[in-house]
């Protein structure tokens, strides 16, 4: 499994420490910016890097980091073939994978604390997609509208 790391000024350092995390577990992980802090710089140019490389690659998964995460999930899910949420819990990002197929997770920098943020991450990356039936349903109408509206 291959992780795209993306943060704008927002969420530059959660993501450098979600990287020292990424390492203890054992994950491979690509860093595709903020390279450095820049303030003032934008979202998009972080989430759709990241947004791209998940869905161009079927069993990755992608971790965006803003001030509320919801600016990048927005930007995120505009690119077909991604679903992206912000979890703000470990309930949530659980629900997220487990429910929804989730492979872009967004996080909160000024709203969620640090330790929290480690346990999110661990849930959603450990949390297999549910695939029951109604589930399944729900991610192919997905898929459907954006092959027709594309």
């Amino acid at each position: 499994m291959k992780i795209y790391l993306g943060a704008d000024h927002g969420g530059y350092k959660l993501k450098e420490k979600i990287k020292t995390w990424l390492t203890e577990w054992g994950f491979e992980f690509d860093d595709l910016g903020a390279h450095n802090l820049v303030e003032g710089d934008d979202y998009p140019d972080y989430a759709f890097p990241v947004a791209k490389k998940v869905a161009s690659q079927p069993d990755s998964f992608g971790i965006l980091a803003c001030r509320s995460g919801q600016g990048e999930c927005v930007a995120a899910n505009k690119v077909k073939g991604v679903r992206a949420a912000v979890a703000w819990s470990q309930e949530s990002a659980q629900s997220a994978r487990h429910d929804d197929d989730v492979n872009v997770l967004c996080l909160a920098a000024d709203h969620v604390g640090m330790a929290e943020q480690k346990q999110i991450i661990r849930v959603f990356l450990s949390t297999p997609f549910g695939a029951e039936e109604r589930f399944k349903r729900r991610i192919e109408k997905i898929k459907q509208f954006e092959s027709n509206s594309q």
